[in-house]
């Protein structure tokens, strides 16, 4: 005797789970709409009048018309909400700006003002001794901005909730906006034109990176810090990023192009000495991220002592490139110093590698942290007391001579089209070619078989080895490959910084580069991709550099960070499809419905039986 299984409409309860529901403030969308304009248009007029009475807060907002310092920011933020405002109504010419919603968008780029613009006010209050210190214009930006995010909470989700909650909380709803729909294909344009808009996305890209490294106070940095990750991702919820990202992804040559043409034109933006050379540090610290991506990202090994392989670059091209407290007392041309470095490099990988890499794991991590902190440790015990006198111990080799090639000394300042390119700027002209030379290298390699077996034995190296994989042989290379790139950083870093001291070469350290900060920067960016360590890496390495006042907090808040976007984002901030389908749900619409048994059936039979 069978039971008959009642029939369920499975539509019907997906629908209910996925229904629209109401938004945290009951507003019509019109009046919803129509209020944050109104509060973006208020708190961009308060940008025109003074927010202080004195000029003892850094960037002068005591002047009427002309905004100046956080001023601006404020003033972009909310020209940037309204501009997503009008987008929303329809109106011709702005249909562009919100492919992939409308509603997401402005009430990211609305928090974003209010963060900035509340941050200001509590900041000026802080610095100069309470509330009484604002004048009218920081009490306008700031009402209209509060204004304009209680409308952008009235404003209806761009897509369905997968709950059946009626009314989201406000934590709810932001974590909502985080998620809009995508974006529909765009329109085909001329091939001049698309490659003009890529130009135009790296002009920005680069001009948004010129002004945040050219902050000259703490406070304007984090308020740049707070506009720029709000605006970031309000943008990407409009779905700009991803037609961005369509484009590159078509037109590959031209992008790479662009990004290095940008790359080139920083040092020509700036006319202070110490961001360049801050941008010739990041592309040290971002290559040699990259370097640890082939370890980490394509071959899935956690190298936890991957700084250790900078650090022999570093001191093998000290040790050869004239330094007068150099032991050896050799001094190479510029080539002979980095292919010394680079091999060095590779040799101390295979050394290290040979007889760890059979070790998988959290075995393998803590084999690599302990080769690490022995580099360190070696170098300075080579003293003359402990070991031989070779690397100078804790004092370190320093006086290491600039580079020359071909006659050109990158030591001494050039006039280059009218424009005067520093020391740093000529190492940091120096280092983008060698970034080049590593992206190349990357590209080429994750592309080849040897990548995709990397790749193979990073998802399963158990599977990956039945399948007639040399699993030892081509982690051996990963991390041979992943050294020596390593150390070809190294042998610029030597020169820019005029000395290498073993205390540069730690495990973990609120100052990068480290172990742990080339992990986290390949981790932040999004493993085995080309752009996210980079992105990563500048992150990690600017942010410190610009909030120095907060050292005693930066691991703290480091920390802090990570965990932030591990639960949120663990795919990093530039992730392939492989990790957004790892971590998330795939969305896939081939997936076959749960259909209950037929009228008869009492289960599956096996096949065969």
């Amino acid at each position: 005797m069978t039971t008959k299984t009642p029939s369920t409409d499975s539509s019907a309860t997906t629908k209910a789970a996925t229904a629209p529901a109401a938004p945290v403030v009951p507003l019509p969308p019109a009046a919803a709409r129509a209020i944050t304009g109104a509060g973006s248009a208020l708190a961009l007029i308060g940008t025109f009048l003074a927010w202080t009475w004195t000029d003892e807060f850094p960037g002068n907002l005591t002047v009427t018309g002309y905004p100046g310092g956080l001023q601006v920011l404020t003033l972009v933020g909310a020209a940037l909400t309204l501009l997503f405002v009008l987008s929303g109504y329809g109106i011709r010419g702005l249909g562009w700006l919100t492919p992939g919603g409308t509603n997401s968008p402005v009430l990211l780029s609305a928090l974003g003002v209010l963060g900035t613009t509340g941050y200001t006010m509590g900041a000026i209050s802080q610095e100069l001794g309470g509330l009484v210190n604002l004048e009218p214009g920081a009490w306008v930006s700031g009402v209209g901005a509060l204004v304009a995010v209680l409308g952008a909470l009235g404003l209806p989700a761009d897509q369905p909730y997968d709950t059946d909650e009626s009314r989201p909380g406000l934590w709810g709803r932001i974590r909502h906006s985080l998620t809009a729909p995508e974006p529909g294909r765009a329109k085909d344009l001329p091939s001049w034109a698309e490659i003009l808009i890529i130009a135009a996305g790296f002009g920005v890209g680069l001009y948004v990176f010129a002004y945040g490294i050219g902050t000259e106070y703490s406070e304007l940095f984090i308020g740049f810090l707070i506009t720029a990750a709000f605006g970031f991702t309000a943008v990407t919820r409009a779905g700009l990023l991803k037609r961005l990202s369509a484009l590159t992804a078509k037109h590959r040559n031209v992008t790479l192009a662009a990004a290095f043409v940008a790359a080139i034109c920083f040092p020509f933006t700036q006319g202070n000495d110490q961001f360049a050379l801050i941008g010739a540090n990041i592309l040290i610290f971002a290559t040699v991220a990259l370097g640890l991506n082939v370890v980490v990202g394509l071959a899935g090994l956690l190298d936890l002592g991957y700084v250790a392989f900078l650090g022999v670059g570093a001191y093998a091209a000290a040790l050869v490139s004239g330094s007068p407290q150099s032991s050896i007392g050799l001094h190479f041309p510029f080539w002979a110093a980095v292919l010394t470095g680079a091999l060095a490099s590779l040799i101390f990988g295979v050394v290290i590698g040979a007889p760890t890499l059979r070790l998988r794991g959290d075995y393998l991590a803590i084999v690599t942290l302990g080769f690490g902190e022995i580099f360190r440790i070696t170098m300075n015990n080579l003293n003359g007391n402990s070991g031989p006198d070779v690397t100078n111990g804790s004092n370190g080799i320093p006086n290491i001579p600039d580079l020359e090639i071909f006659g050109f000394d990158l030591g001494v300042p050039h006039d280059v089209l009218g424009h005067e390119l520093t020391r740093s700027g000529n190492y940091y002209l120096l280092m983008l070619l060698f970034t080049a030379i590593v992206v190349m290298v990357f590209r080429r390699s994750a592309e080849s078989r040897i990548g995709r077996a990397w790749v193979a034995i990073r998802e399963d190296e158990t599977a990956a080895t039945a399948m007639g994989i040399n699993g030892f042989r081509l982690k051996l290379l990963a991390f041979a490959l992943g050294a020596c790139l390593a150390g070809l950083a190294g042998t610029v870093q030597a020169h820019v910084s005029y000395s290498v001291t073993p205390e540069q070469y730690q495990f973990a350290g609120s100052v990068p580069p480290n172990s742990a900060f080339l992990l986290a920067a390949v981790i932040l960016g999004g493993m085995g991709t080309i752009s996210g360590p980079l992105i990563g890496a500048a992150l990690l390495y600017l942010i410190p550099a610009k909030l120095q006042f907060m050292a005693e907090y930066q691991l703290l808040l480091f920390g802090a960070a990570l965990m932030l976007l591990m639960r949120y984002r663990p795919e990093g901030l530039v992730a392939d499809r492989r990790k957004q389908l790892e971590f998330h749900e795939t969305g896939q619409l081939d997936v076959p419905d749960d259909k209950p048994l037929p009228d008869g059936a009492t289960g599956v039979a096996k096949a065969g039986a």
